[in-house]
């Protein structure tokens, strides 16, 4: 049997001074098992992409046929690409560093003669911890006190029953990464770290491969089919100039400056960068997302599941009324407590933990303080305690005094007490009126009874005492301020709600009411729900808002059934109990404060100040991000298809001027093109009216036919604009030189305002132009600054081999760029239109 005195002394801890000289000599408690250089894997990972291949390549024919001017600008290119590459996956590795330093679990520990909690990553040789029911425990130790304490033990040996453990010495020790299912000890730490037993073994999460989200797969896809297309073409290419030419070496330069304008190099790492980046901004909005991918499902969601407690309500409970199961009387816990009523209160703290963590048992330890009685409580001791289980639960706690004498308290659901006492009919019905009217206003209710019992051997389950009913408590956990708003918002997004509880319908019917939940009335239990068919159970579930007197099979079945009609769910839940339907849930959502390290595990989110409002904020950021990666790729394959039109139309065709462009200007247009997808559109706002919008199927294609015709309309009304410049310049009798300045200039002013029409592809450009995006300016003037530097600057100039064109025909290049892309606004003010119409 365990035992916990109620006047067990908080034990000291360590000191401030003794932490640091642990620390020194023991080291942090963090599993290495390799040190990795990641600059040197993203140095590899960047040398072996196809584009640098490609670029050392050319820069190697450019140093062999002696053109070592272009040689060395290929060079250079070469380092900066990859270092503009390095620095994006550095911002993506400290992002995702950061968060899942955020994600490590904490741990209460003594510490200056104060529980405190710490992340468990902060604890040192000779730490007093103190672990519950629900934690991971964060390393090897041995119990010094226990309650009732049970761990899970399956990591370390693969069994699935749990071990139930004491201070004794045959049994007294814990181990890192293990679970604890019941109870609660304190312990002295023995071992931290890789001298763990886990960390001895070498298990580690980072051994865990992610798979690749529908996302990144069609990404892929798409870059693995223009690599290969890119391919294809550079052969043909090739072998055409190697016909017509004989030059094999000058033919290969050619055949690359093709294959470079094809390869989209910049799409996976804007989906890297976008991904990364949105996780750093969920955080600084206090969300922990503990995978990234994470990102890209959050602007999908349908459904939200909600349970009560903690998330909908403020989980300050703060005793509210007593029924007396006696006289029959309701009584408010604020008025003088009759002798009765200090009976029912009195065994209602006998059945909680002595140690209370539970906001209802604290209230009720409070409430037991303030009664003006003697306190029993250093008279006792806990010897025996059956923890909260049953359909609908309840608990019960044995505790003995010096002299032999036990008392055996139990409370929890009304129903569950009232099935464990004798009582008639007559009497049932009272308790369950008493239990209505308090329900109805909006009240927590829980049963109390006690039972009589002289043996030493007790029974197996706690339902098999006969217990004596003595009362009901009621707690009152206000509905947090801003809850109906975060409602509002979830509904006007197209985003159903629906609240998952262990509380009866009718508190929780109440509740719902005062916050505006709509379809406050369509309540199912969860034996209900067990009990239909597949058939109506799929339907049912759609229809009903409120799902009351959960357990956790319950729980996971919604879940599920939600799933099958092709619902994308978020569940939100912090106990032990809530982790399989976090689990399976697309979105699981934990809580910071008071969730249990299982609930954290088991989610991909964790709200660090349990703010539920955060989710809204949490869904806009996801369906930002996604649509600005949209907006992205389409601006790549737009600036693309010229780039791979205007070098492949007048080498296959064999024009008068075949070469309009080079590698050296390829690359120069890349340098451009990377920041402008992953720099401008990453850090774009969220247009007007997304979160208004109904949610996007996950389902749905990355790659739609529709908006991909768009980008590709887009990018050949571009190199229409380009070849209608290559002609002018043919007709006024211009030089190669010449006609590549005049196509070069019409590129990049298209460019530019293909960056500023696709900030939306509903808005007009005069709507986005206000969008705060301060990057926007940065990098198109410094486009602007670098082209006028290479166009007008001799030493430039000469290199890129450009030459000086009129006035008019730069006004004319530019008027061109600016045609090609504006068009776009009639699309827009039909899809407007579109839009109110509907």
């Amino acid at each position: 049997m365990n035992y916990m005195l109620f006047t067990t002394k908080i034990p000291a801890g360590l000191s401030n001074k003794e932490v640091l000289i642990s620390k020194n000599k023991g080291g942090t408690n963090s599993l290495e098992h390799q040190k990795k250089n990641h600059f040197l894997i993203s140095l590899i990972a960047t040398i072996k992409e196809p584009m640098f291949l490609l670029l050392f390549v050319a820069a190697s024919i450019y140093f062999v046929t002696g053109n070592y001017g272009d040689g060395i600008f290929m060079a250079v290119a070469i380092i900066l690409v990859s270092a503009i590459s390095l620095f994006q996956e550095s911002r993506s590795r400290n992002a995702i560093a950061a968060l899942k330093k955020l994600s490590q679990p904490n741990c209460k520990v003594f510490r200056n003669n104060k529980l405190v909690q710490i992340p468990s990553e902060e604890i040192v040789l000779g730490d007093i911890i103190q672990i519950e029911e629900g934690h991971f425990i964060p390393a090897d130790g041995v119990i010094i006190q226990s309650n009732d304490f049970s761990v899970n033990e399956a990591i370390l040996t693969g069994e699935s029953l749990s071990v139930f453990k004491t201070e004794d010495l045959q049994n007294n020790q814990i181990f890192q990464g293990t679970i604890v299912a019941t109870g609660l000890a304190i312990c002295k730490v023995t071992a931290i770290g890789n001298q763990t037993n886990l960390g001895k073994i070498g298990t580690s999460i980072e051994t865990i491969i992610e798979e690749k989200t529908p996302l990144q797969i069609q990404i892929g896809k798409f870059v693995t089919i223009m690599s290969l297309i890119g391919l294809g073409i550079f052969g043909i290419v090739w072998a055409i100039q190697i016909y017509r030419t004989n030059l094999i070496l000058d033919s290969l330069l050619k055949a690359l400056t093709i294959a470079m304008s094809l390869i989209p190099e910049e799409i996976p790492v804007a989906f890297a960068s976008f991904m990364a980046l949105g996780a750093w901004r969920l955080m600084k909005l206090g969300i922990i997302t503990k995978q990234t991918k994470t990102v890209e499902t959050l602007g999908s969601a349908t459904v939200i599941c909600t349970d009560k407690t903690g998330t909908i309500t403020e989980n300050k409970m703060s005793l509210a009324q007593l029924y007396l199961f006696q006289s029959d009387t309701i009584m408010n816990a604020n008025e003088k407590l009759s002798p009765e009523a200090k009976e029912v209160l009195s065994y209602a703290m006998w059945s909680s933990e002595p140690i209370p963590f539970d906001a209802m048992e604290i209230a009720i330890h409070a409430a037991y303080s303030n009664m003006k009685s003697i306190d029993e409580r250093p008279n006792y001791k806990l010897i025996y305690e059956y923890p909260l289980g049953g359909k609908p639960p309840m608990m019960t706690h044995i505790f003995e005094n010096f002299e032999g004498k036990k008392i055996i308290a139990t409370k929890g659901a009304p129903e569950a007490v009232i099935e464990v006492c004798a009582l008639s009919e007559s009497q049932k019905e009272n308790i369950l009126n008493a239990m209505q009217k308090m329900a109805a206003n909006g009240y927590r209710v829980l049963g109390v009874g006690v039972a009589d019992f002289s043996g030493t051997i007790f029974p197996k389950n706690q339902q098999d005492f006969r217990f004596i009913f003595k009362g009901l408590i009621a707690f009152y956990d206000p509905p947090k301020a801003n809850i109906q708003a975060v409602f509002d918002a979830f509904y006007k997004a197209g985003i159903q709600v629906k609240i998952i509880t262990g509380d009866n319908a009718a508190t929780t019917t109440n509740i719902a009411k005062q916050i505006g939940f709509k379809d406050a009335e369509k309540v199912i239990n969860g034996s209900e729900l067990m009990e239909m068919d597949a058939a109506t159970l799929k339907q049912k579930v759609m229809e009903t808002s409120i799902f009351t007197r959960m357990f956790p099979e319950a729980k996971l079945k919604i879940i599920q059934v939600l799933k099958d009609n092709n619902q994308i769910v978020a569940m939100t839940g912090d106990g032990v109990n809530d982790g399989p339907a976090l689990k399976s849930a697309h979105i699981g959502i934990a809580m910071g404060e008071k969730g249990t390290e299982i609930a954290k595990q088991a989610a991909n989110l964790i709200l660090i100040d349990d703010d539920f409002s955060k989710m809204v904020d949490a869904i806009a950021m996801g369906r930002r991000i996604y649509l600005n990666l949209k907006k992205a790729i389409q601006y790549i394959i737009s600036i693309h298809i010229p780039i791979i039109l205007i070098v492949f139309i007048p080498l296959a065709l064999g024009w008068i001027y075949p070469n309009i462009f080079t590698p050296v200007h390829i690359i120069f247009l890349e340098i451009i093109m990377g920041p402008t997808c992953s720099i401008i559109y990453e850090n774009e706002p969220m247009e007007r009216d997304l979160m208004l919008q109904k949610p996007r199927l996950l389902t749905s294609t990355f790659f739609n036919l529709k908006e991909i015709t768009l980008s590709v309309i887009q990018g050949l009304v571009i190199t229409l604009g380009l070849l209608i410049v290559y002609q002018y310049c043919l007709t006024e009798g211009l030089n190669e030189n010449q006609t590549r300045t005049s196509i070069f200039l019409a590129l990049i002013t298209s460019n530019v305002f293909l960056t500023l029409e696709n900030r939306s592809f509903y808005y007009s450009i005069f709507t986005t132009i206000r969008y705060k995006n301060n990057l926007v300016l940065l990098i198109i003037g410094i486009t602007i600054l670098i082209t006028s530097i290479l166009l007008f600057v001799p030493v430039f100039s000469n290199f890129f081999l450009f030459e000086n064109i009129s006035f008019l025909q730069i006004a004319l290049c530019i008027l061109v760029g600016f045609i090609s892309i504006i068009w776009i606004e009639i699309y827009k003010i039909f899809k407007r239109k579109i839009g109110m119409d509907s």
